[in-house]
C-alpha cells in the first residue's frame, strides 16, 4: 500500500447524518446492535455492459486508520452531541467484517460488490467513504476500460491531471485509469505512490520558447535521445512540424544511432494528419516511428479516428477520461440488508414504488459461474450466507424478474466473488500492486462474452437470485406491501 494513504486522518469525512444516527443508536441501546450492509449500483455508466470494480485499497487504509482525534471530539463536543457518547468515540475501535469483490473485476447492478457486518454504529458510520471510495476509481477504471478496448491494442495514456476534479481525482483516478487498462499516466505523483509508469514529453510552450520550431526539436533530441517524441502541431504540423522533426531524426538522433520515439499531434483533423504524416516519415526512413494522438479524446472518437484510417500508433486520453465525462457518476448506494438478532441474521428490506430501488435483504453472498470448456462467464448469482453451490450438480438459475425464463447449467465451475477483506476488525487484506490488479482485470475482462462487451446495446448479463432469496424478498415485499 502506498504511504499516500496515511497522511491524513479522514475519520470525519462522513456525512453528518452517519453521526447523528451514531447518536442516536448509541441513546438507544443498539450499540452493540450487529447489522449487515450492502454496497451495490443499480446502473452501468455509459449505458455499458459492466463497471471495472476499483477502490478497494484506498477503503482498506481509511478502516485501518478510524481513530477519532481530540480535535474531533472538541468539534462534536461544540455541536452538542452526548458525553457518554463522545466517550465511545474517544476509545473507537474499528470491529467490523467486511467483503469486498477483488480491485479488477467486472461486476454487475444489484450485486452487492462491498458488504460491511458489524456493530451499527460502526458500520453506518462508514458508508460515505465505502461509496467514495469505490463509486469514483470503479466510474474511471470502467471508463478507461471502455477507452483502451476501443483502441484495439494500441497503447492508451491517462494525461487528464490538470482537468481532475481535485487532487484526489488526479491521483486515485490514474491509479484506476492504470487498472483499468492504460500503460500509464501523466500523473507523477501516481507513479511515485503506486507505480502506474508517468509518461510524457514536451508541451507547446517547450517549442514556442525557443527561437525556432527546430531549434526547439534539436535541444529535446540532445537532452532526451533515448525517448525522443516530438510534438508537432504548434504552428503547421505538415508543412512545418512533421518536416523539423524528421530533419532533427536525421541530424541529431541518427549520428548517436538512436531511432525517435515518436511524433504526437493535439489538434486538428487527426485521422487525416496521421496518414499523411505516417507517409511522410516512412518515405524519410523511419517506418518504425509510432504517431501519438491526444485532444479531448474518448472511446468514440478513437474508434470513429480508426474506421476513418488513422495511423495512430497511441492514445493520450485525458479530461473525458479522467472525469468519465460522457457518464460522471457511479450510482453506488449503501443499503441495510440484515439485523442479527439473537445470533441469526433478520433480513431487512427497503420497498418503493420505483421497482429498481426495493432492495434485496439478508446477509449474502456472490457466485460466479464460467462454462468449464471456455471459461466465460454465463452469470452471477445472489444467494443467501448459507447457501452453496455444488458443480458436480445441474443448477437452475432464473430471471428474477421474469422467472419463467430459466437456464439449467451443466459442466460449470464457480467461485465466489466477495472475499473477506476484515474478520471482526482485523485487516486480513492482501496487499496486490497496481500493475498485478491491472493484469487480473484484463484477465477477468477477457471472461466476458463479446456481445456483454460491445459499446452499442451490449447483451444484459444475468444477475441472479437463488430461489430461497427470491422467495425471501417477495414474502417481506407481500408482507410490508400492507
Amino acid at each position: 500500500m502506498s504511504s499516500l494513504d496515511f497522511k491524513r486522518n479522514l475519520t470525519m469525512l462522513t456525512d453528518f447524518y452517519e453521526i447523528t444516527m451514531a447518536n442516536g443508536y448509541f441513546a438507544n441501546g443498539y450499540k452493540d446492535t450487529i447489522a449487515c450492509f450492502d454496497m451495490f449500483f443499480r446502473s452501468v455508466p455509459d449505458n455499458g455492459g459492466f463497471v471495472i470494480a476499483a477502490g478497494l485499497e484506498q477503503l482498506v487504509n481509511y478502516l485501518k486508520n478510524l481513530e477519532f482525534t481530540p480535535e474531533d471530539i472538541e468539534y462534536l463536543r461544540g455541536r452538542g452531541f452526548d458525553e457518554d457518547f463522545l466517550s465511545y468515540l474517544e476509545n473507537f475501535r474499528f470491529a467490523c467484517s467486511v467483503w469486498a469483490v477483488p480491485e479488477g473485476t467486472p461486476v454487475f447492478p444489484g450485486e452487492p460488490i462491498v458488504k460491511v457486518k458489524g456493530p451499527v454504529i460502526q458500520a453506518q458510520f462508514i458508508e460515505t467513504m465505502v461509496l467514495l471510495c469505490i463509486n469514483h476509481q470503479s466510474l474511471i477504471a470502467t471508463k478507461a476500460n471502455r477507452v483502451v478496448r476501443a483502441a484495439h491494442g494500441r497503447a492508451v495514456m491517462e494525461f487528464g491531471s490538470r482537468r481532475a476534479q481535485g487532487c484526489d481525482g488526479a491521483i486515485y483516478g490514474a491509479r484506476a485509469a492504470f487498472i483499468g487498462g492504460c500503460a500509464g499516466t501523466a500523473c507523477t505523483i501516481s507513479d511515485e505512490a503506486f507505480g502506474t509508469p508517468a509518461l510524457g514529453t514536451m508541451a507547446h510552450s517547450w517549442v514556442q520558447l525557443f527561437d525556432s520550431e527546430l531549434e526547439a526539436f534539436k535541444a529535446y533530441a540532445k537532452q532526451y535521445p533515448d525517448s525522443c517524441t516530438l510534438l508537432v502541431d504548434t504552428y503547421n504540423a505538415l508543412k512545418s512540424g512533421v518536416p523539423n522533426a524528421i530533419k532533427t531524426f536525421d541530424e541529431v538522433l541518427k549520428p548517436l544511432g538512436k531511432r525517435p520515439k515518436g511524433i504526437r499531434f493535439d489538434s486538428g483533423d487527426i485521422a487525416y494528419l496521421s496518414r499523411k504524416a505516417r507517409k511522410m516519415l516512412d518515405e524519410a526512413g523511419y517506418p518504425d516511428c509510432p504517431i501519438v494522438a491526444s485532444n479531448s479524446l474518448d472511446e468514440t472518437l478513437i474508434r470513429d479516428m480508426l474506421l476513418q484510417g488513422a495511423k495512430v500508433d497511441s492514445f493520450g486520453v485525458g479530461e473525458r477520461l479522467i472525469t468519465s465525462s460522457s457518464s460522471p457518476v457511479l450510482g453506488g448506494v449503501y443499503k441495510l440488508s440484515a439485523v442479527e438478532i439473537d445470533g441469526v441474521d433478520v433480513p431487512k428490506i427497503k420497498i418503493s414504488e420505483n421497482v429498481q430501488k426495493i432492495t434485496t435483504p439478508g446477509n449474502k453472498r456472490v457466485y460466479r459461474f464460467y462454462e468449464k470448456d471456455t471459461g466465460k462467464a454465463i452469470a452471477d448469482l445472489i444467494a443467501l450466507s448459507d447457501e452453496t453451490i455444488d458443480p458436480s450438480e445441474p443448477y437452475v438459475l432464473f430471471d428474477p424478474d421474469y422467472t419463467w425464463k430459466k437456464k439449467t447449467v451443466r459442466d460449470f465451475v464457480c467461485r465466489e466473488l466477495l472475499e473477506p477483506v476484515f474478520i471482526k476488525g482485523e485487516c486480513v487484506y492482501k496487499d496486490r500492486t497496481a500493475a498485478e490488479i491491472k493484469e487480473y482485470c484484463k484477465y477477468q475482462v477477457d471472461t466476458l462474452w463479446d456481445e456483454v462487451l460491445r459499446f452499442e446495446y451490449p447483451h444484459t448479463y444475468y444477475v441472479d437470485l437463488s430461489q430461497k432469496l427470491w422467495d425471501m424478498k417477495h414474502e417481506l415485499i407481500e408482507k410490508n406491501r400492507g
